[in-house]
């Protein structure tokens, strides 16, 4: 007996295994990919539904569909309506796992598994080494299945197992076992592979299958809860999305295959040719697929009763601050974190930008007011500063999908170059406190061009965050033409700001402002053309450099 029960942990530890490194596998490969038909093609539930199902059939993951999908709401670019389809959708995507199974792939598991490895060690390109992380996953997992069904065939000589597989005909024991069971494993699809097994080897009849499988709907939710119910507000009501879809689904169908049995059971086995590990596969998904098309309906009102169970909140930290899309309240994902990092960073720009105008007026009017609040926003850019470097080496640290890995080192520049637009919004304030303390004067003429100077960087900051947060192209030579506007508008800045200090138009003092803060603002414009450029050529940054080193040679 302990050489079967080492047998059964020794497969399912190879399935369990299996099953997650082919999910991860498929997860990097296609994770950026699957992100924007995700946030393209979610604009109502209903496609929600479509697409949350196609995806999870593809990375074999309803986990890791539902956590990206409550990064989006998180970012703002789904609500909770559309996640909630994505959420249904994925849970009939999950049953395709249970449907591969059925095909009994466990003879090739050798030559899958071969083939994968032929893959990571002789080809140096990273999709192909991904898709043989895919094909050894696969494989390890029907040679987990062979390894427990091996097991199981000799189980049912055993009076004692088939006795205890048999005490199972209680339906609402069924249901808590199921529920149980996948709770423990977290993973729905595992335990629908033990059920079609057992199934296999005709430990267990199909009627009490049935409520095993409406169990494991309910226990399949524990991940999905650990993962929300940490998070922040809209977090915490995708997870009870999904525990609610499942529970009301679940009573639903308890109530409906109780009081129709043997007719839904003689309707699986004829569609499944009376093979029991069909009828298994075919009843997790059928029984999906019916809770979607009877509670899709219904949507607004699962979304509508979450908001009854968690209430509006707002982490910050001791000065006030807080991050709105990483951080400890929000669901990591390695499909979504770069793409979160970037919303956080494009929220990071948008304050020093905001910072910065507002430090301008503060320049030229004297509000102190407004001097005083630059430095309250520079301290949470600072904050900000810090907490998006932290996340950012913590990511690096993980395996990522591959278009996202690329792009890491150059998030380190960009957030670098937003704190230094930061940086030089402070630098104006302080150069207003100056004026207002020492009642330094600018003429109208010196006040026209700090405006228009100014005009110009912010035309240019504007359109590169744009095109850095969403990767709009649009704007890519306006802001080339824009940063050369700077560059020649700060040389003739300087050249009119020395002739009114010849001719006595203005005092040395107001001077030294003047040519400061041009010169901060074009400082300001490379930061912003850094921003813009680094995802279409790494050496952007250094090139940037060099030549604002070599423009200063001239003066």
């Amino acid at each position: 007996m302990a050489e079967i029960i080492l047998g059964l942990m020794g497969g399912l530890g190879l399935f369990l295994y299996g099953m997650r490194l082919m999910s991860d596998s498929l997860e990097k490969a296609a994770g950026a990919k699957m992100r924007s038909i995700l946030e393209f093609f979610t604009k109502t539930p209903l496609r929600g539904i479509l697409v949350g199902t196609f995806f999870t059939a593809i990375i074999q993951s309803s986990s890791a569909a539902t956590v990206m999908a409550v990064s989006f709401v998180n970012s703002g670019l789904m609500n909770l309506y559309q996640a909630a389809g994505v959420i249904m959708g994925a849970n009939i995507g999950t049953t395709i796992t249970s449907q591969l199974i059925a095909f009994n792939l466990s003879e090739l598991a050798p030559v899958i598994i071969m083939a994968g490895i032929f893959m990571l060690m002789f080809s140096r390109k990273t999709r192909v080494q991904r898709a043989g992380e895919v094909l050894v996953g696969f494989g390890i997992l029907f040679m987990g299945l062979t390894s427990m069904s091996s097991a199981m065939s000799v189980l049912k000589e055993s009076p004692q197992v088939v006795n205890a597989m048999g005490s199972l005909n209680s339906h609402s024991l069924a249901l808590v076992t199921g529920m149980a069971v996948t709770a423990v494993l977290q993973s729905s699809s595992a335990t629908v592979g033990i059920i079609l097994l057992l199934a296999n080897q005709g430990l267990l009849d199909m009627r009490i299958c049935f409520f095993i499988i409406l169990g494991c709907n309910i226990g399949a939710c524990v991940s999905a809860l650990i993962a929300g119910l940490s998070g922040k507000r809209d977090a915490k009501r995708a997870a009870l999305i999904h525990l609610f879809f499942n529970i009301i689904g679940t009573a639903i169908m308890y109530v409906v295959i109780s009081i129709g049995l043997e007719p839904i059971t003689h309707f699986i086995e004829t569609i499944s040719g009376h093979n029991p590990g069909r009828e298994v596969a075919n009843a997790h998904t059928l029984i999906k697929i019916v809770e979607v098309l009877m509670l899709a309906p219904f949507t607004r009102q699962i979304v509508k009763l979450t908001g009854f169970f968690v209430k509006k909140e707002e982490t910050k930290n001791q000065d006030g601050f807080c991050l709105q899309y990483i951080g400890e309240k929000s669901v990591y994902s390695p499909t979504t974190a770069v793409f979160d990092a970037i919303q956080e960073m494009s929220r990071m720009g948008q304050l020093a930008v905001t910072n910065l105008e507002r430090a301008m007026n503060a320049l030229i009017t004297l509000d102190e007011a407004d001097i005083g609040e630059v430095y309250v926003v520079e301290k949470q850019i600072d904050f900000l500063n810090h907490e998006i470097t932290s996340y950012l080496v913590k990511v690096n640290q993980t395996t990522l999908p591959a278009e996202d890995a690329k792009s890491i080192g150059g998030l380190f520049h960009i957030v670098n170059d937003i704190e230094r637009i930061g940086d030089h919004a402070e630098n104006v304030a302080d150069a207003a406190k100056v004026r207002l303390n020492q009642k330094i004067e600018f003429s109208p003429q010196a006040r026209a061009e700090l405006s228009a100077m100014l005009d110009l960087v912010i035309k240019v900051t504007t359109y590169s965050l744009d095109m850095f947060a969403h990767n709009n192209l649009t704007h890519m030579q306006d802001i080339l033409d824009l940063e050369d506007q700077v560059d020649q508008m700060e040389k003739d800045l300087q050249e009119s700001h020395v002739l009114r200090l010849t001719r006595g138009e203005c005092t040395a003092e107001a001077g030294m402002i003047f040519s400061d803060i041009i010169s901060g603002l074009e400082r300001v414009s490379d930061h912003a053309t850094n921003i813009a450029f680094y995802l279409l050529d790494e050496d952007h940054v250094e090139r940037q450099k060099e030549k604002r080193e070599d423009r200063w040679k001239d003066f």
